[in-house]
């Protein structure tokens, strides 16, 4: 039978998985002798307790966790001959693969398993206003590589702020503006003057890790007391929800920068689909010449739409500051932005598939302080390419052939066909 490149994609991804599967059979069920126990803790504080603890045999739970993965794969395998979607199982899969590892990697220890996706959401916050603002920019047909300068200039600009002022609202109020200036350049240069925008994001990362690293040596180390030592935000329970069992403490125990995250969400989503702007902002992204035909000024939207995305984007760096450490350090972004646009591809420029994709990546970075801090037999440096080694793969093997939209990163002169 002769496939088509989407099922040829779809059988090698269940290939893929089941490969995965039996390996993690072999790997953490076969071979390890272990008879210890991982414990996996589900209480934080004072929420209500549906269940405290899960005690499980270390070698049993790995290959328990396996096998139903493999089934799964089996299984999907099926569903693709018929016909049928097989995210479902893909979700299964990679659910049941993480915990094989976890049991196995931490065996013998105890695993906070709610406090794991409470500091895994905590980490995800950046790239998910990341990722938005990639939406954003990308759906308007802008290649918008400069995330990572914006989500530093937001930092930089959220430190500085709440340092001078003592306060940490006036630093979230900064933040979107020093992302709104980086991305005010991108829309010149990109828009207005059709410059390369790949070269471009790159040129606008590179001046914000070079300004901030000369005002960070100038100003902020040698008066550190005065410009850079700012508090933090403090969490702020939800009444009756940050009670609710294992979610609670998760979703609403948080700063105001995660609610100001969920709404973010829930607008973009909201707007892109359901609002008159959203139709625009497709339709400039897909196909500018019919968008210009109906009267829509193509460029003047795009510009709009990538400060925009600046503004998203800087909120999303005052997490880095004011949101965890309170005071500025070099670089300290650390190649967010970057996982950012993975996560946007992984979702397919989506807002709630590069949520998904976003959380998955700070998961995976929060779990590998997790199992540092606890003890595994994994080395250390191994762990910490964990983060990017998913993200690798989850743009090149799981996602395949994505299609972005059809005019991203192509500069629109009026009256020339595209």
């Amino acid at each position: 039978m002769k496939l088509n490149p989407t099922e040829r994609r779809r059988l090698f991804s269940i290939i893929a998985m089941g490969a995965i599967s039996l390996l993690g059979v072999i790997l953490f069920g076969v071979i390890p002798n272990s008879q210890a126990q991982v414990t996996y803790g589900f209480v934080l504080g004072d929420e209500w307790v549906l269940i405290h603890e899960w005690v499980l045999s270390a070698k049993h739970a790995s290959l328990g966790f396996a096998l139903i993965a493999l089934v799964a794969s089996v299984i999907g395998y099926f569903q693709f001959k018929a016909g049928k979607t097989i995210r479902a199982v893909s979700s299964v899969v990679g659910f049941t693969m993480i915990m094989s590892f976890m049991s196995w990697a931490a065996a013998g220890k105890f695993i906070p398993l709610t406090g794991l996706l409470q500091g895994a959401l905590m980490l995800a916050v950046p790239l998910i206003f990341g990722s938005m603002a990639g939406v954003i920019s990308e759906r308007s047909g802008v290649v918008n590589i400069a995330i990572e300068g914006q989500l530093l200039a937001g930092a930089f600009a959220a430190g500085v702020v709440a340092s001078l002022t003592q306060n940490t609202y006036w630093g979230l109020l900064a933040a979107p503006l020093a992302g709104c200036m980086i991305s005010t350049l991108l829309a010149i240069f990109a828009v207005n003057f059709g410059i390369d925008q790949i070269i471009l994001g790159f040129v606008l990362n590179v001046l914000v890790y070079g300004l901030t690293a000369f005002f960070y040596k100038r100003l902020l180390i040698p008066y550190q007391s005065t410009w850079n030592s700012g508090p933090i935000l403090s969490p702020i329970k939800i009444p009756i929800l940050s009670k609710l069992p294992v979610i609670g403490p998760i979703l609403f125990e948080q700063t105001i920068i995660v609610y100001l995250m969920y709404a973010a969400i829930f607008i973009l989503t909201y707007a892109l689909f359901k609002t008159r702007w959203g139709l625009r902002t497709r339709a400039v992204g897909e196909h500018p010449t019919a968008a210009d035909s109906v009267g829509i000024n193509v460029n003047l939207l795009r510009f709009r739409n990538v400060m925009l995305a600046g503004a998203v984007a800087g909120l999303g760096g005052a997490y880095f500051t004011v949101g965890a450490v309170g005071s500025f350090n070099k670089e300290m972004t650390a190649g967010k932005g970057f996982i950012a646009l993975a996560a946007l591809i992984f979702g397919r420029w989506s807002p709630w598939g590069a949520v998904s994709a976003a959380l998955l990546f700070g998961f995976a970075d929060n779990l590998q302080t997790v199992l540092g801090i606890i003890g595994t037999p994994i080395p250390s440096p191994f762990m910490s390419m964990v983060p990017y080694v998913v993200t690798i793969i989850a743009v090149a093997g799981v996602v395949g052939r994505v299609r972005a939209p059809a005019a991203d990163g192509v500069a629109y002169k009026r009256g020339e066909s595209k």
